[in-house]
């Protein structure tokens, strides 16, 4: 079967399968919604995000993104594209602001309703909307930690940008901005400023010819996407602001990216969103791919320019043939990471978020999910790994990580 219908590339068609929601689907979600979510949070579940491994002061803010140069490719009525992305970044000490929320709460609120079923957590069980990250809202940019480079990241396949938080947290408190791209009407939820909140509207998809002709209109959009958001941050960068429906940026942000030192990963069809952005955008400098299968062009094109591919479970050139065609076609530097008992949302934050809801919840399929991986083990490699790879391509730190076997990481081993 194919692997995108039986493991999915994110929430909604992961553990289930379940097919994508028709375009006729309406839902609504509103304040009263959120009211009901917060009259039930007292008994719900609550968890944790690991703090990055560097204790440094880190920002973050919410941008509304508008590009009227094209429609929206899910919603043929809407004549331009609009998009909801997160920056982080190296702060300057914020203590009387607040630390921003992992999930704003209608988008909480929306995703404990209709999404987390497929995890195995019924409404009302876990408080999404209480998880806070270690990121002060608005907080004024470090300029002391000089020019940043920039990584974008792109997540699976109807996700959320915000369960990516654990790995956009680490790589700001490295010295980077990071930006989270929501790849709006694809995932269940995305909440825009004044309440309002998007949902998806992907066609219902009934063969195999459906699939590919969604994935193809998907992944072109999310390459769209993200050349867009780049041609937003140099706007943010001089000055000018990053489009309409911003609020005040923070201090210090504008002029503090590095544009010309650029990288891209993504989490399964996010890292062939990364792929696919890195062969078409000359700005990009270096990708990652985390434990996706490989779409487009890129496929069997390759890139010429610095890509890591991260695998779960038994992911490897022998066993997926698009990462074989990738690999033999790509001309620049490459490594292959295989990550042993992980699985493929080990990736993302449900290897922080799982475990603790499986302390409280009974019967969720722990091994298949996440892994038989140690979970703070896995999230620490993943740092290192992605945080050297980023080091050594976009700053020229030199690594060992990827030079053979570590004695720190013995979880991780180089597909030669």
């Amino acid at each position: 079967m194919h692997r995108y219908r039986a493991a999915g590339l994110g929430l909604a068609a992961a553990l289930l399968a379940a097919p994508a929601t028709p375009a006729s689907a309406a839902r609504t979600t509103g304040p009263a919604t959120a009211t009901a979510t917060a009259a039930t949070a007292a008994s719900a579940i609550r968890f944790r995000l690991p703090a990055p491994t560097l204790r440094r002061p880190i920002g973050t803010v919410a941008l509304r993104l508008v590009d009227r140069s094209r429609p929206d490719p899910l919603v043929t009525s809407q004549s331009y594209r609009e998009l909801m992305v997160s920056v982080w970044y190296p702060a300057r000490r914020s203590d009387g602001l607040p630390l921003a929320p992992q999930m704003p709460p209608l988008a909480a609120a929306d995703f404990d309703r209709d999404t987390a079923a497929d995890l195995g957590v019924k409404p009302g069980q876990a408080d999404w909307a209480a998880t806070r990250t270690h990121a002060r809202a608005g907080a004024a940019a470090d300029r002391s930690a000089g020019k940043l480079p920039v990584v974008l990241f792109s997540p699976g396949y109807q996700a959320p940008r915000a369960l990516s938080t654990v790995l956009a947290e680490e790589l700001a408190a490295r010295g980077y901005a990071v930006v989270t791209v929501d790849h709006t009407h694809e995932p269940d939820q995305v909440e825009f400023p004044g309440g309002r909140v998007e949902h998806s509207k992907l066609p219902p998809v009934k063969t195999e010819e459906d699939q590919a002709k969604l994935f193809k209109v998907l992944l072109e959009a999310r390459v769209a996407d993200l050349r867009f958001v780049l041609d937003e941050l140099a706007r943010l960068n001089r000055g000018s602001g990053p489009g309409a429906g911003r609020g005040p940026l923070p201090a210090g942000l504008p002029g503090a990216l590095d544009l010309s030192h650029v990288g891209a990963f993504g989490h399964s069809m996010g890292g062939a969103t990364a792929a696919q952005l890195l062969r078409d955008d000359p700005r990009v400098d270096a990708g990652a791919n985390l434990d996706g299968i490989l779409l487009g062009p890129a496929a069997t094109l390759g890139v010429t320019r610095p890509f890591l591919q991260v695998a779960g479970g038994t992911t490897t050139r022998d066993s997926e043939p698009t990462w074989k065609s990738f690999w033999n076609a790509s001309t620049g530097w490459k490594r292959e990471a295989r990550f042993t008992g992980a699985q493929h949302f080990s990736f993302f934050d449900l290897q922080a978020i799982y475990p603790q809801l499986a302390g409280r919840l009974k019967g969720l399929p722990i091994a298949e999910t996440i892994g038989t991986i140690d979970p703070e083990r896995s999230i620490a490699a993943q740092r290192a790994y992605l945080t050297a790879f980023f080091d050594l391509h976009l700053k020229g730190r030199r690594t060992p990580l990827f030079d053979g076997p570590s004695r720190v990481y013995p979880e991780v081993t180089l597909i030669p």
